[in-house]
């Protein structure tokens, strides 16, 4: 069984910062990329991040230069350092694994408020 465990949301004013962090536990093989997706109300979730085992990033468009994605590959863990925040950000934050088997991870998600 894989668990996720997210932490770092919040409310926070436009401009601000926060870090998310997702570590990952239970009978982990053969990670292929871990990552961020997020949700807004009355909308799809969306992929935010994502970040191989290698260490290659890819970013939403709309979070290019503003998101920073990493990870610690000896801890299953996986982060996403968000600066000059959005109101449009505002959303829940979903931590996904996935392995090159194809099985596919989700955290619980974490609330992220950015006001204006």
């Amino acid at each position: 069984q894989v668990q996720l465990v997210e932490s770092g949301g919040g409310l926070v004013q436009a401009g601000e910062s926060l870090r998310l962090s997702c570590a990952a536990s239970g009978s982990i093989f053969g990670i292929n990329t871990m990552g961020w997706y997020r949700q807004a109300p009355g909308k799809q979730r969306e992929l935010v991040a994502g970040i191989t085992t290698g260490g290659s990033p890819n970013y939403a468009d709309s979070v290019k230069g503003r998101f920073t994605i990493s990870r610690d590959n000896a801890k299953n863990t996986v982060f996403l350092q968000m600066n000059s925040l959005k109101p449009e950000d505002t959303a829940v934050y979903y931590c996904n694994l996935k392995l090159f088997t194809s099985l596919n991870y989700w955290g619980q998600g974490t609330q992220v408020t950015v006001s204006s």
